[in-house]
């Protein structure tokens, strides 16, 4: 950066504090970059423009692209900067690249503190508001959704949006049935908070949104990991951490259990409980307390976590103690915890046809995981998503299931080595998908292992947030005609991703530089096609109830183009797509009879209406108008079940998530978690009809299923 422009910024911002200084009555320390990160923007720069998919100079133009990125990123909804702010970091649109090459991240950190400046004063805006009482009569909106909007040009308009803001946080409580004091001490505390996290935010969290916006450049799905986001990804790969065994979550200012892990420490011991309070952390049981009380969550967590078999001590407050309660000391000792709620888990739905009731076995996969360094040192019961899937099969089969559903909704993805290996339980041999690497040169992964796991009826379900390792594993099962794919049309992710220790790269022992999760090729289906931008399309599809233009690969303004290869050499293992017009129709004539098929078909409908509607009423009478007919509506669909109508008319109740009561929440949560799942429910339908079919015909099942009537000739 020249003298000369970081001179004008620096004023620039002092101006700015000094300023907000009348109106507030503290403010945090500006966060300066650390001699670390710099080093880590420039060995990140030096591989992402040699080793990266689509390899980019870092020059002005991707100075541009990352400015942009970062500038969204600090002010998504344009909520805090004017178009002044904007133009007077123009300089800085073709500086970042100096930035990064020179090791000086004096820019990003400016912008940064200053947006962090604007927030304050925004907040302070917006306190001021809750102490006057809005005007509910009035034919006003307001824009809920303002990533496309333009910056507001003058500070009247932005505080006006403030304004605008403050009325519809204050509209929601009061038709929730909060009183005024309640209102105005719910919404004070809500703006408080937004300074609290504001104030907590570090070093780290600056340089990690900064190197994101250049990451993400390249493409939406290269990231840098700082340290701890680094562990966090680990532990999301290998299912496990060494802790306590506790889920924790940051209410009003204190470390909350919200649930104990049955088996771990926290559970054993039998002196925590959920809604308990972590207000002190010590290491070791002659080691001093350190008081947390107020602290970011990741940094609780931190403290907690540690190596097996050493102690922690926690000071606790009681969930039913108030705030000058009395804090118990409780030890415990730290040990190897896994993450069950990322694992493969099974169920059995009982589809019924007439008189026939066909069991449907259905494993539920969050994403492709496997413990990467237990499986290098040759660890024999290393877990992995295909392994824990295997053992889920084999008892399902010893339950005599008709059929195997595997649920994918919301799998992001993982492991691409684990969605060849899951394949290759309903395959026998072959390939499985295609990498193309930067240099044009193609690879195919096979499945190598010879046999099948199940070779019975099979579908696949999947969604928009089904991605990457989830589209290779449903596109493999499409492309062999082993199974059915039902669902919306997948992510829409086809690149490969590695991750590149920076600290090994640099031979740096000492400052800990982080990760960079790099998109080194784009992976092909055996037929030749990707699923970049487009998706898995499925066989059998089911309403979508995202927006594709908001959500999935081809909502990305950079991501990889759609292309095409030469398909690999395979052999189907079935025909399945000969059913399709039979499936189809069954399924088009049972929906059209199931009333809650039909709502889902209502509520996505209308969902689509709202999300082209960018504005909310400010006037009361038309929202209570809103309320009442969707009231009614809920009213009709219950009919004369009393308890379905009650759990129908729960309103919104204006509320954040920490806002709510730790017991209500978990009653919220425990509801929708027993609420019917449709989709998965049709879906075991769709695969009964499917059992049904091939089981009147057995020539037909020859031809769709070949591997499962041999096995049936050979067992007769």
């Amino acid at each position: 950066m020249t003298k000369k422009l970081w001179c004008i910024l620096l004023a620039w911002l002092i101006t700015a504090q000094s300023a907000a200084l009348e109106s507030q009555s503290s403010e945090p320390a500006l966060l300066m970059p650390l001699p670390q990160q710099a080093q880590s923007a420039l060995w990140s720069a030096q591989i992402l423009t040699r080793y990266h998919y689509r390899a980019a100079p870092l020059d002005d133009a991707m100075s541009e692209r990352i400015f942009a990125n970062y500038v969204d990123s600090l002010d998504r909804e344009r909520l805090f900067f004017l178009q002044s702010d904007i133009e007077r970091f123009a300089s800085a649109r073709t500086q970042l690249d100096d930035a990064i090459l020179k090791q000086d991240l004096s820019i990003p950190f400016a912008m940064f503190n200053l947006q962090r400046q604007r927030l304050a004063e925004r907040v302070a805006q917006a306190r001021e508001f809750v102490n006057q009482k809005p005007v509910f009569t009035l034919k006003e909106s307001y824009p809920h959704s303002r990533e496309k909007a333009p910056w507001a040009k003058s500070e009247d308009e932005l505080r006006d949006l403030w304004r605008k803001r403050v009325k519809n946080d204050w509209l929601r409580l009061k038709l929730a049935g909060k009183d005024e004091a309640a209102i105005r001490t719910t919404l004070d505390k809500r703006y408080e908070n937004y300074l609290t996290r504001s104030a907590r935010l570090k070093s780290d969290d600056v340089f990690q949104l900064f190197m994101n916006a250049y990451s993400t450049a390249m493409d939406p799905h290269t990231q840098y990991l700082g340290p701890r986001a680094a562990e966090d990804f680990d532990i999301s790969m290998r299912l496990s951490l060494v802790g306590i065994g506790a889920v924790l979550q940051e209410r009003d200012e204190y470390t909350t259990i919200r649930e104990l892990v049955p088996g771990g420490p926290a559970a054993a011991s039998g002196k925590l409980k959920v809604g308990d309070r972590i207000i002190g952390v010590g290491q070791g049981a002659q080691a001093p307390i350190t008081d947390v009380l107020g602290w970011r969550l990741d940094d609780v967590v931190a403290l907690i976590r540690g190596k097996t078999d050493t102690t922690v001590v926690l000071s606790v407050l009681p969930a039913n103690a108030g705030p000058d309660g009395k804090p118990t000391l409780i030890s415990l000792g730290r040990r190897k915890i896994n993450v069950e709620a990322q694992a493969a888990r099974k169920s059995i739905i009982e589809a019924r046809d007439g008189t026939a009731s066909r069991r449907i076995g259905v494993i539920s996969l969050p994403a492709f995981y496997e413990d990467f360094a237990a499986r290098r040192k040759g660890d024999p019961n290393y877990r992995s998503a295909t392994r824990d899937v295997s053992h889920l099969l084999a008892q399902l089969k010893k339950e005599k299931v008709d059929g195997i559903l595997i649920d994918l909704r919301n799998n992001g993805g993982g492991s691409l080595s684990e969605a060849v290996d899951l394949t290759g339980l309903f395959i026998d041999e072959g390939p499985v998908v295609q990498q193309r690497n930067a240099r044009g040169e193609v690879r195919i992964e096979r499945d190598q292992q010879g046999g099948l796991a199940w070779a019975g009826p099979l579908a696949v379900l999947i969604n928009r947030g089904s991605a990457s390792a989830s589209e290779i594993f449903a596109a493999a099962i499409q492309d062999y005609g082993r199974g059915l794919v039902i669902g919306e049309t997948s992510y829409g992710k086809g690149t490969v991703q590695t991750v590149v220790d920076l600290n090994e790269v640099a031979k740096e022992d000492r400052a800990q530089l982080g990760e960079l999760k790099m998109t080194i090729a784009q992976f092909f289906r055996i037929n030749g096609g990707t699923t970049q931008l487009r998706g898995v399309s499925p066989d059998i599809a089911f309403p979508s109830t995202t927006d594709p233009e908001q959500f999935g690969e081809s909502s990305s303004e950079n991501a990889l183009p759609w292309t095409q290869i030469k398909a690999a050499e395979f052999s189907p293992a079935g025909q399945v797509t000969t059913l399709l017009p039979a499936l189809r129709a069954r399924h088009d004539a049972r929906v059209a009879r199931d009333p809650a098929f039909r709502y889902l078909l209502e509520d996505v409908a209308e969902a689509n209406v709202q999300r082209k509607n960018s504005q909310v009423s400010l006037n009361e009478t038309e929202r209570r108008a809103e309320i009442e007919k969707q009231e009614a509506k809920q009213k009709l669909r219950a009919g004369n079940n009393p308890s379905a109508a009650q759990k129908a008319l729960r309103r919104d109740d204006g509320l954040l998530a920490n806002e709510r009561a730790l017991s209500a929440d978990l009653a919220e949560e425990k509801e929708q978690k027993k609420a019917k799942d449709v989709l998965l429910t049709e879906s075991a339908k769709i695969l009964s009809d499917e059992i049904g079919l091939l089981k009147a015909d057995t020539r037909l099942a020859a031809q769709v299923l070949p591997a499962a009537s041999a096995m049936a000739t050979q067992t007769r």
